[in-house]
C-alpha cells in the first residue's frame, strides 16, 4: 500500500523585494501520525495576511522570522481526520496557526494553539471577521482610537480585510468615515457594500482636497494600513487632539530594506497635539471574548460585510501573498488548499 504523503511549502530563500519563484520550495513528506494528546488535521483553508511578508525578512519584528527550510507559518482552518485527543474528535473543524501544508499534527492550546471552531460558525470565517482581520479592526477602532459619534475617521486601505471592517465598526459607533482604495471597483465596493460615507481613489483623486471636503474641521481619528504618502496626507488634515492608529505600512512592501520611512511632516503631530500609536491585536487578548461577541452580533444582524478573494491550490500560496502587495485582492485573501475544500 503506497505511503500517504503531505505537501508542504518551505521558505527556501529570503526575498530582497517581491516574492519570486525562488522564495519558497515545495516538499512532500510521509503523512505525520498523531501521538497521545494530538490530532491530525487536514488543512482546508489558509488565511493570507500582509504581515506574513515581514516574517520572511532576517530581523525580528513583533515576532521571530520564519527559519530557512521551515514550513511557512500562517493561519488556517481544517478538519480533524484522526485523533488521540478527546477535545479534538474526528470531524471537528479547528482553526489556528496551521502553516502552509496539507496536514498538521496539532494540540489544543491558547492564543497560538489550535482550537475548535465554535458551533454555528462557518469555518473559514475564523480567518476573516472572527479572526485576525476582525479582531485587528475591532481593537484598533474601539481600544486604540476609541471612536465615538463625534469623530470624522479616515481608514486607509479601506478595501482590505482589516480596513473594510474597521470602517464599518467606526460607522456602527456613529462616526462619519472616509476610506481610500486603489481602483474604481474597490472604491465602489467600499461605498456601496461596506457603506463608508465616502471613499477616494488614491491613484486618480486629489486626496488632500477630498479629505478637506470630507472633514473641513480636520480628521479626528485615522486607522492607517498603508503609510507613505497617504499617512502624510492624513497628518496634514488632522484636527486638534486627533488620534492615529498605526496598523500597517503596506506601501513599503515590507521588504528587507525596511518598513517605510517616517512621514516628512511628522511635526503635524506636535502642531495638532495629536497621538499616533502602533498596535498588534494579540496584545489585547483580554478583550477577545467581548470583541467576538460584538462581532457575532453585528454579523447576525447583517451590519458587517466583507469580501473574500480565493486562490486555489497550496502551491499558489506564495502567489496569494504577493497579490496583497500588487493590490490585486479585494477583501481577505484566502487559499483553498484543495479544490474540494468547503
Amino acid at each position: 500500500m503506497p505511503t500517504r504523503t503531505c505537501r508542504r511549502i518551505l521558505l527556501r530563500d529570503r526575498p530582497v523585494a517581491g516574492i519570486t519563484a525562488a522564495t519558497f520550495a515545495e516538499q512532500s513528506v510521509p503523512l505525520p501520525e498523531p501521538a497521545e494528546g494530538e490530532a491530525l488535521v487536514e488543512v482546508i483553508w489558509l488565511g493570507i495576511d500582509a504581515t506574513q511578508r515581514t516574517w520572511l525578512n532576517p530581523g525580528a519584528t513583533y515576532t521571530t522570522p520564519v527559519a530557512l527550510g521551515a514550513v511557512m507559518r500562517g493561519s488556517g482552518v481544517g478538519r480533524v481526520i484522526e485523533s488521540r485527543n478527546p477535545d479534538l474528535p474526528e470531524g471537528q473543524w479547528v482553526y489556528g496557526e496551521l502553516g502552509w501544508q496539507e496536514y498538521v499534527v496539532a494540540r489544543t492550546g491558547g492564543l497560538f494553539g489550535v482550537n475548535p471552531v465554535p458551533p454555528g460558525i462557518e469555518p473559514r470565517h475564523m480567518l476573516t471577521v472572527f479572526g485576525v482581520s476582525g479582531l485587528t479592526a475591532y481593537i484598533g477602532v474601539t481600544e486604540v482610537l476609541r471612536v465615538a459619534e463625534s469623530d470624522a475617521v479616515l481608514v486607509t486601505g479601506a478595501a482590505g480585510s482589516v480596513g473594510s471592517l474597521a470602517g464599518q465598526i467606526a460607522r456602527l459607533a456613529g462616526a462619519r468615515v472616509i476610506g481610500t482604495a486603489g481602483s474604481a471597483g474597490k472604491v465602489g465596493w467600499v461605498r456601496d457594500t461596506a457603506r463608508f460615507d465616502a471613499c477616494l481613489n488614491y491613484r486618480t483623486d486629489d486626496v488632500p482636497a477630498g479629505l478637506r471636503d470630507f472633514a473641513p474641521d480636520g480628521l479626528t481619528a485615522v486607522f492607517d494600513n498603508v503609510g507613505g504618502v497617504l499617512l502624510e496626507n492624513a497628518l496634514d488634515q488632522l484636527a486638534l487632539h486627533a488620534r492615529i492608529a498605526l496598523c500597517g505600512s503596506i506601501s513599503s512592501g515590507y521588504t528587507a530594506a525596511g518598513y517605510g520611512a517616517g512621514p516628512a511632516n511628522y511635526m503635524q503631530l506636535a502642531f495638532r497635539r495629536a497621538r499616533m500609536e502602533g498596535f498588534v491585536f494579540y496584545d489585547h487578548h483580554a478583550v477577545f471574548p467581548s470583541a467576538l461577541a460584538r462581532l457575532a452580533g453585528w454579523v447576525s444582524t447583517g451590519d458587517l460585510h466583507w469580501a473574500e478573494d480565493v486562490v486555489d491550490g497550496l502551491e499558489n500560496a506564495p502567489v496569494a501573498l504577493q497579490r496583497l502587495f500588487d493590490g490585486a485582492n479585494l477583501g481577505k485573501q484566502l487559499v483553498r488548499v484543495k479544490p474540494d475544500g468547503q
